[in-house]
């Protein structure tokens, strides 16, 4: 009945405004000031859509949400998308110069802006706004108070009207407009419960920002279905916010990006392991053992309560994901897109395997096209009530992303198993053609630089015909402080020594990488934490001699940075 029931936004927010009315919605981890009830909710909404008709806004408007993760992101966007608006999220970490460019083209008439970053919005797209709201009080900070003539019109949405235009550059570069129809997201909302059945019962910390499809609609959308609670942090996610955030939450759910994961496992789990004889034993003799008790002790740091660890946004690093299976931890691996609402694939409990996102989610088809007979490569392609209306004010890229028959390109290369499970290969864009025509995945090659000691991430780029591995040294790792002596230079050689030995040992003749350059400063990411490959295309040839120059002036101490 819900899922026959819930094909709009705004039906789903009446669905979970009257179904759990008296329940928690959302809330601060450490304060329920700021936070509502599902009743509550839905009165600030209803209000801040009045607030919205007075001064003209009416539905088909865009209305465009720039602000970190706090409940009140929720409140900015029902008021918009549940009386037929068109809501504009922008990631929290745009430039000035993004954030403008997103409003003027996608023709946002109003904003809701946090006090952290409004300083980001320039006086002149601030006074070409009918309305600037503080996100964060719901207060208005600016209004155009000619515009205020109280004929807003705002209508009952329908499942193809369009509910959200994400803008996302991905890691291509060029800036694209995604275009989300109400029924893109209702369907994956049912996915989801399809997937991984939760309850009004659940807690969710969210950690992810609400501007990206992933956070959207499986961190705020799902748990709405629910009748779940969300509890928020007040300040950015750094470890020991997070580790209080956990302890007082005891979260049931979160949803996660690798590099979190990652980073605990080579930053926390590694080092236990070398300082404990015990471990470091148990390690050679009871490997299975020894990871079901660091498993333990895993689940007990995220609250103990944890049943769902949701993994998106890129590709899971092999030897994590070997020792997460033999923990018993609870993750689950997700694949998908922004232009899919995000969810196209997961995998869970039995069916996981390292390395594959296992099979397509209910109601979405998957197949590889173009495959390649000798290796099985193909594209995979998709079909479902999912899948994007398309990129806004942009029919050329649309048309591209889209095969005659209308299956969407997802760009990304995999290869099939005997049970049906699809395992990535990399991004077609990203594929370096070999000098013997071979087809080289730079991600393969990364997934064993980045488990050299020391390394917490790499891309791999052809240069002149080579392929060169840019690299980053974990936080601590290198001691800048000493740049100016020469067994700083000796001990960097070394390990970029080590590091090219172990790679070439471990990847085919066509992939070896002939040399390694060190980044000083951590690469530039999306909001999935996923490197900006096009930043550094360009840009390659002079990283190495950056570093020189900044070593010859002796950075200061904590030039390293962490996310």
């Amino acid at each position: 009945m819900r899922e026959r029931y819930v094909d709009t936004l705004a039906k789903l927010y009446e669905y979970s405004t009257s179904n759990y009315s008296k329940r928690q919605f959302t809330q601060f981890h450490d304060t329920r000031e700021g936070g509502y009830t599902y009743k509550d909710f839905k009165n600030q909404c209803d209000a801040m859509s009045k607030l919205l008709a007075q001064y003209g806004i009416s539905s088909g408007d865009k209305v465009a949400i720039f602000s970190q993760s706090m409940p009140n992101w929720s409140v900015a966007f029902f008021s918009v998308v549940s009386f037929g608006r068109i809501a504009i999220p922008v990631l929290p970490d745009s430039s000035e110069n993004e954030l403008k460019n997103i409003i003027r083209h996608s023709g946002s008439k109003a904003i809701f802006i946090s006090k952290r970053l409004l300083p980001k919005l320039s006086l002149e797209i601030a006074e070409a706004m009918t309305l600037v709201i503080d996100i964060d009080t719901l207060e208005i900070i600016r209004s155009d108070d000619d515009k205020f003539t109280c004929d807003g019109k705002s209508s009952v949405p329908t499942p193809e009207d369009i509910a959200t235009i994400i803008y996302t550059s991905g890691t291509t570069g060029s800036a694209k407009g995604v275009v989300l129809s109400h029924r893109n997201l209702a369907s994956n909302v049912v996915t989801a419960y399809h997937s991984c059945p939760r309850n009004s019962k659940d807690r969710w910390l969210s950690i992810l920002p609400m501007a990206h499809t992933l956070e959207m609609t499986l961190g705020m959308l799902y748990p709405m279905f629910c009748g779940a609670t969300v509890f928020y942090l007040q300040k950015p996610p750094v470890p020991a916010l997070l580790l209080k955030a956990m302890k007082t939450v005891r979260p049931t759910t979160i949803l996660t990006v690798p590099l979190i994961i990652e980073k605990i496992y080579k930053g926390s789990v590694l080092p236990t392991i070398a300082k404990s004889p015990t471990l470091r034993w148990m390690n050679t003799h009871m490997n299975g053992l020894m990871c079901r008790i660091i498993g333990m002790k895993l689940k007990s740091t995220f609250g103990g309560k944890i049943s769902f660890f949701g993994i998106g946004g890129a590709k899971l690093d092999g030897e994590v994901e070997r020792f997460l299976l033999k923990a018993k931890f609870p993750y689950a691996v997700g694949y998908g897109l922004t232009e899919t609402s995000p969810l196209l694939g997961y995998s869970l409990g039995r069916w996981r395997t390292v390395g594959s996102f296992g099979y397509p989610v209910y109601n979405v088809s998957l197949k590889l096209i173009d495959v390649n007979p000798e290796t099985g490569e193909g594209e995979i392609v998709a079909k479902g009530p999912n899948v994007m209306l398309g990129y806004y004010k942009d029919p050329k890229r649309t048309k591209s992303v889209f095969t005659e028959d209308g299956w969407f390109r997802t760009n990304d290369l995999a290869i099939l198993d005997a049970k049906g499970r699809y395992y990535i290969k990399g991004r077609k864009n990203n594929m370096i053609l070999g000098a013997s025509g071979e087809n080289i995945y730079p991600e393969e090659i990364e997934s064993v630089i980045n488990n050299v000691e020391g390394v917490t991430e790499s891309i791999v780029i052809e240069r002149n015909g080579r392929l060169i591995a840019l690299v980053q040294p974990c936080e601590g790792f290198i001691n800048w402080d000493e740049a100016s002596e020469e067994k700083f230079y000796e001990k960097l050689n070394d390990w970029k020594g080590k590091i090219l030995s172990k790679v070439n040992r471990n990847v085919n003749k066509t992939s070896q990488v002939s040399s390694v350059e060190v980044m000083k400063e951590p690469f530039e990411k999306t909001a999935t934490q996923k490197i900006r490959r096009f930043k550094y295309k360009e840009s390659a040839p002079t990283v190495e001699s950056g570093i020189q120059d900044s070593l010859q002036r002796r950075p200061e101490r904590g030039g390293l940075q962490t996310l």
